[in-house]
Parts: C-alpha cells; structure tokens; sequence
C-alpha cells in the first residue's frame, strides 16, 4: 500500500489526443460524431458528414475509434529548418511578392481560381504570376485577340474535361494553329469540373458519384452526396466545403497537379 502510486494501480489511464484538423471523433453525451474543423479558446467545432456544426470543450467526454479519449489543443509546431508550401515547393521565408508579370495564367471559372491560389498561390506570388478566371473557353480566341500575347506576354490557360473530341479540344487545337499559339499553352484536366481533381478520399468517398449527363453535374453531385442543392449559394457553400478539405498538392489528383506546374513553368520563362 505504501508503494509508490498504489492509488492509481488499476485504474485505466485515458489517452491525449490533439484536436488536429480532420480527425474523426464522437462526443459522448450527445453522440455527435464529426470531423475537427478548428480549436479557439479551448472550444473544439466538428463538422459532420452532413455539414452540420457543433462546438464542444476540450477535455475528457470524447471516442476516437470507440476508445475514449481526452482531446487537448494542438502543440504549435516548432520551425524545423526549411519549410515547404502548399504546392510541396522550398518555402522562401520573408519574401515580398514579386511585381506581377504581363504572362497570366487564365483558368475557367472561380472555383478553379480558388483551388489554384490555396495550393500555389504563395509559388505564384514569389513569380509574380497573376491567374485570372474567365467563365468558360468559348470567348478564349476573343480574349487573346484583345490580351495580344507575346515572347514577354505569354498565357496559359487550364481547361476543364480536355479530352479528345470534346469541345474544349477544339478551342485548344484551334488556338495552337493561331496567330498567338506560339505564346499561349492550352493544357487541361480529364474531369467535368475541378471539384473532381479533389481525391475522393479527402471527403470519406471511395469514387466521386457518377452523374447522367441530363443533370448539371454540381447540382447531381450535391444531390448524390445529401447535401443542399437548391440554388446557386448551395452549390457555392458545397464548394467551400470540399476546398476546405484540401491542405496541400497532395490532397489533389495528378492529373491537375501536373499541368498546374507546366502552365507556372510556361509562363515563368524569361
């Protein structure tokens, strides 16, 4: 008895658990279970696979896996040498954004704008590269016709489901025989919108739905999926919540990785 810590012989000692960001866990008392979203003044909030918040506090009261568990704030990292950005390049600590180029990076529409300045906006901001989106491909050969690319005036542009025989291969064919082909570089992704570049896994999916083609595929996805869909701001609040999900390159299908990189490099070259 007089042992050293014969009070706690048999007693079960519940783990620590940083609240890290995505980590699934359950709530005992009201058996809410979702993913951590963010930690502030010791008050953790969930997001269900609903979308539906809750805060909790910290502490004990909480299963990961069906072990309970005492979740604690995440541990600030402390600097290891270098770090990287979110595209996976060397971080370049301090630098002031580079005055912007003429060369613009012209992607389809804002969702694709967002997910480009989430991952690489710190690259494109050390290059002084701008992306501008420009709702859809059918204007492209107008606006190169007014934007007059150049040797120091170079454009690239990222295209959605560039596959053979669609349209958007036909815009791309037609404006490399064009007068601007030699200074504009036209690259795309195979999927019907850049919310599938998003691997599915980063949304507990396995595959992303398949859609009829008679649906608007956000709005078929959306309804796939259980979520909102009804108007235009459902659709936008489903965007942010698939972005939310994406923390670096990694989080993201090849297939746009690489040609996000060819279109930086295409640009950059002086």
């Amino acid at each position: 008895m007089l042992a050293a810590g014969w009070r706690d012989a048999g007693r079960r000692v519940v783990p620590q658990q940083e609240a890290v960001r995505d980590l699934v866990i359950e709530e005992v008392a009201t058996g809410f279970c979702g993913a951590v979203l963010r930690v502030e003044k010791k008050v953790v909030t969930l997001e269900d696979r609903h979308g539906k918040l809750r805060l909790f506090p910290l502490g004990a009261g909480f299963l990961l896996d069906g072990e309970p568990i005492v979740l604690v704030a995440p541990r600030a990292s402390a600097p290891a040498g270098r770090g990287r950005t979110a595209s996976g390049s060397l971080a370049v600590a301090d630098a002031p954004a580079r005055v912007a180029r003429a060369s613009r990076i012209f992607v389809e529409g804002r969702h694709d704008a967002e997910l480009v300045e989430k991952v690489w906006g710190a690259d494109l901001r050390i290059e002084g590269v701008v992306v501008e989106y420009i709702e859809g491909v059918d204007n492209l050969a107008e606006l190169l016709a007014e934007f007059k690319p150049g040797p120091t005036r170079r454009v690239g542009v990222l295209v959605d489901h560039l596959v053979p025989g669609s349209k958007e291969s036909r815009i791309a064919d037609a404006v490399a025989r064009g007068p601007h082909g030699r200074h504009v570089l036209v690259v795309g992704h195979p999927y019907v919108d850049v919310w599938q570049s998003v691997k599915p896994a980063r949304l507990n999916l396995p595959v992303w739905p398949q859609i009829p083609r008679n649906i608007e595929w956000k709005h078929g996805i959306c309804a796939a999926l259980g979520w909102p869909h009804d108007d235009q701001a459902d659709i936008a609040r489903a965007w942010q919540r698939i972005l939310g999900q994406v923390r670096t390159y990694a989080d993201l299908e090849p297939a746009l990785l690489g040609r996000v990189e060819q279109l930086i490099d295409f640009v950059t070259v002086d």
